[in-house]
């Protein structure tokens, strides 16, 4: 019987990929990734005291100081919009008054904080995107504005795109589901291509 032949050993081309971090359970709590909640760790840590230090008890956990939280949620650019904003934020994280928040709290309205950051910050460049098709006369007058073919036959010229009126014509109905090209592409209906093309989720 021959020997059985041994098998090369691993090679560094050959190595699996480096895995990315895992989500904790508490980042699928509050629906985030690994790396967001690395983001929010790391701005609780440069705020973060020892609970026995901060107040009258016996647990060694980390909290932030209450007056601290704005400063933390700034360091993660999810800053509260107003003063009555972060007094929401406090009572819902703090509702006895203890003047601490522990990480799971934090972690909590931090993430909602920068969900609400992310949706804001899209609904603007939606509109911002918007704007540069219909122009600025008619972008900002507010109402039924929408993106008409001349509109963009006009970008397609100032991008120097040679772009069929057919292929114009096809992209508007596609945009506004085939309802006609004198109807225009809304605001909503633009947003949506966007969600479609990937740009958004």
């Amino acid at each position: 019987m021959p020997p059985k032949r041994r098998a090369p050993p691993p090679s560094a081309s050959t190595a699996p990929p480096p895995s990315k971090p895992r989500q904790s359970k508490l980042a699928k709590e509050n629906n985030i990734s690994a790396a967001t909640e690395a983001e929010i760790h790391e701005a609780f840590s440069l705020f973060a005291v020892s609970d026995e230090a901060a107040s009258n008890t016996k647990s060694k956990s980390a909290v932030i100081p209450t007056s601290d939280i704005r400063r933390a949620l700034t360091a993660l650019g999810a800053a509260p919009a107003s003063a009555a904003e972060l007094t929401d934020l406090l009572d819902t994280v703090d509702p006895d008054d203890e003047g601490v928040v522990g990480y799971a709290n934090f972690v909590a309205i931090a993430a909602l904080q920068i969900s609400n950051r992310s949706e804001e910050s899209q609904r603007e460049e939606v509109e911002d995107a918007f704007r540069l098709f219909v122009g600025k006369a008619r972008g900002g007058s507010g109402g039924d504005v929408r993106i008409t073919l001349n509109d963009l036959k006009r970008v397609a010229r100032e991008l120097k795109e040679d772009v069929s009126e057919q292929v114009l014509r096809d992209m508007m109905l596609e945009a506004n589901g085939g309802e006609g090209v004198g109807r225009g592409v809304s605001a909503r209906d633009f947003e949506g291509v966007m969600r479609r093309a990937g740009v958004f989720r």
